[in-house]
């Protein structure tokens, strides 16, 4: 089997990549480990910035996200019992963001690929990337019970933290960079309707917690727990209650409760592997960097990447020139600091840490307050919130 280009991976950043290059005239072949079925399901991020959305919508994918996501103009930041709402449209220009889950966004994208696209593959698990220094890398993969070779011109990783693609990039020439925090999140889906009508962050002594949704009917929300917790060790009024105690406000608001039909631990780590790029194998999304949830970044990096690689690739053709294609790690890098930089002010601005102290307490609560009495400082959340460019 030979195409332009390898996709290794059916998540988002792969569905993204092969529909951009579909629209281009492109060719190329995804190659996903799993099935149809675990894809479309696999629960993950659920905001998508402004230029995601622009990008889905350019790529005649964002019929249903127009139509049945829900387009949020600002969140709300809890502290000592005080609400302050961030307007992204007026610190903006008029940006926002969509509450889509990441779900909706590949069922989508696995529809059109499968009507209009080249091959996806599921149950086609990648083995290796050889020759990724030459000019025709190759994917070992299986599939169907017999072992096969994808022969490339280039070879995009999208296949997460624990994919072979990184693993091609010799060690001698990687740099890694991380942090692993000392808490996760216990998130909730609930058949109820969202407490709010916008994401609400909440620092409380006891904790982060998170009130988000999934739609009008379904509310997804997060607690801040010990790292290694087991998500089955809290029972769902003892969940409530916390919640309660830490979005509790001093106006009449009230939580809604529900029935809870899943618990998870999402443990919080941030990480980037340096380069982003070996020859003509090219890594995106969570093969080279992930980001703790707090500042909703990980889909729209993920996204980020691959339109840097697709305007590169169409740039080659259009003029012959790799000027594009060689920029694209230090052209990716550039954006996925700033998005490591913004989420891990997020997360220490919001999570309590086991040692705090009341000092570092203190610290949090003047950073928010600065953040709800300068209008500065709220722009600079809002539109980090609201997305990077992607330029």
């Amino acid at each position: 089997m030979r195409t332009t280009v390898g996709i290794i991976g059916a998540g988002p950043a792969g569905l993204v990549l092969a529909r951009l290059l579909h629209n281009a005239g492109i060719d190329s072949v995804v190659l996903e480990s799993r099935d149809r079925a675990y894809v479309e399901q696999r629960q993950r991020a659920g905001i998508l910035e402004q230029g995601t959305v622009d990008v889905l919508r350019a790529a005649g994918a964002a019929e249903r996200m127009d139509r049945e996501g829900l387009r949020h103009d600002g969140i709300e930041l809890r502290f000592a019992k005080r609400r302050h709402r961030v307007d992204f449209p007026a610190l903006t220009g008029g940006k926002s963001v969509m509450v889509y889950a990441q779900t909706e966004v590949c069922k989508d994208l696995i529809a059109l690929q499968l009507k209009e696209g080249g091959p996806l593959l599921f149950e086609a698990e990648a083995l290796a990337v050889e020759d990724a220094d030459s000019d025709h890398p190759r994917v070992l993969f299986r599939h169907e019970g017999r072992e096969e070779v994808l022969e490339c011109d280039y070879v995009v990783g999208c296949d997460g933290f624990w994919g072979v693609a990184r693993k091609a990039v010799p060690a001698a020439l990687s740099r890694t960079f991380e942090r692993t925090y000392p808490f996760g999140w216990l998130g909730i889906l609930a058949d109820v309707a969202p407490s709010h009508d916008e994401l609400v962050y909440a620092r409380h002594d006891r904790g982060f917690a998170l009130l988000s949704m999934r739609s009008l009917s379904v509310s997804r929300l997060y607690l801040q727990v010990p790292a290694g917790t087991d998500a089955d060790s809290w029972g769902d009024d003892e969940i409530w209650d916390e919640l309660e105690r830490r979005l509790e406000t001093d106006d009449d608001w009230r939580l809604r409760r529900g029935p809870i039909t899943q618990k998870s631990v999402t443990p919080m780590r941030s990480y980037v592997h340096e380069p982003m790029r070996h020859g003509r194998l090219f890594l995106a999304g969570d093969a080279a960097h992930i980001v703790p949830p707090t500042g909703a970044k990980g889909l729209n990096l993920a996204v980020g990447d691959v339109v840097t690689f697709a305007r590169a690739l169409v740039h080659r053709r259009e003029t012959g020139s790799e000027r594009l294609l060689d920029a694209y790690s230090a052209t990716c890098l550039r954006r996925v600091w700033q998005a490591e930089r913004f989420s891990y002010d997020m997360t220490t601005l919001l999570h309590r840490a086991p040692d705090a102290t009341p000092f570092e307490d203190r610290l949090q609560l003047a950073r928010l307050e600065r953040i709800a009495g300068n209008r500065a400082a709220e722009t600079d959340l809002a539109e980090a919130y609201t997305g990077f460019p992607l330029d």
